[in-house]
């Protein structure tokens, strides 16, 4: 722990903490200050001015990030028989339907995504209470029901991500790894600012994107001036 806390006081000292920085400086700074023997994850902690509690100032979508995420991702598909082979083709890890309903009632949820198509969604609707709060819940809106279930498994794991504001305004996603050249954790973190920023509702007042803080797993957040990451 003691070690942990001098890291941390080392990468503190690294750069200012009252400071606003550009996107490309604030990426530049997360890499120097990471210091996990694991590729770490790049993240972003957006704060917007919405009322997340009301229904016409919720911001939620998705978006393809051009460099990936870095990531491999677990995808299950729950689907017809006939679906299966497209599934399959695309590059599913696990595929079926009853069978992993059963294990998923059993407890099992060893996967990031779950994909799923509107004609069985009656069945997996009654996985809620285990998926929901896992975030694994298909949906209509994040692209993970749908009968195209093909392109639904490459988007994912081309690195197509998932993104909703919390109950404190606050939008958490991981766009890249520490790995990532500068460069293309710059062009993840700008696609993913400007797809919020179109999805800004028109009931949100004042300034829509208040605050970007980016950090790596167990790194200090650095503050980030939204002009350079939405212009």
């Amino acid at each position: 722990m003691a070690n942990t806390t001098k890291k941390r006081k080392e990468a503190l000292a690294k750069y200012d903490k009252t400071q606003l920085y550009s996107i490309s400086d604030a990426v530049n700074i997360v890499k120097s200050v990471t210091y996990t023997k694991f590729d770490a994850s790049v993240d972003m902690d957006i704060r917007l001015g919405v009322d997340p509690r009301k229904a016409n100032q919720m911001v939620r979508g998705t978006v393809a990030l051009p460099h990936g995420t870095g990531k491999t991702i677990r995808v299950l598909v729950l689907c017809t028989p006939d679906k299966e082979e497209e599934a399959k083709a695309a590059g599913a890890d696990y595929v079926g339907l009853d069978d992993y309903i059963a294990k998923i009632k059993g407890g099992w949820t060893d996967v990031d995504v779950v994909i799923t198509m509107p004609t069985v969604m009656p069945k997996v609707g009654a996985l809620g209470k285990i998926l929901g709060p896992r975030g694994l819940m298909p949906n209509p809106k994040s692209g993970t029901v749908s009968m195209e279930i093909g392109k639904a498994v490459k988007d994912v794991k081309a690195g197509k991500i998932d993104f909703k504001v919390d109950k404190t305004g606050i939008i958490h996603a991981s766009v890249a790894k520490v790995s990532f050249t500068s460069d293309k954790i710059v062009d993840n973190a700008k696609e993913l600012l400007q797809t919020i920023n179109k999805l800004k509702p028109p009931a949100a007042k004042g300034t829509y994107i208040k605050s970007i803080y980016l950090s790596s797993t167990m790194s200090p957040g650095v503050q980030t001036e939204p002009k350079s990451v939405t212009v």
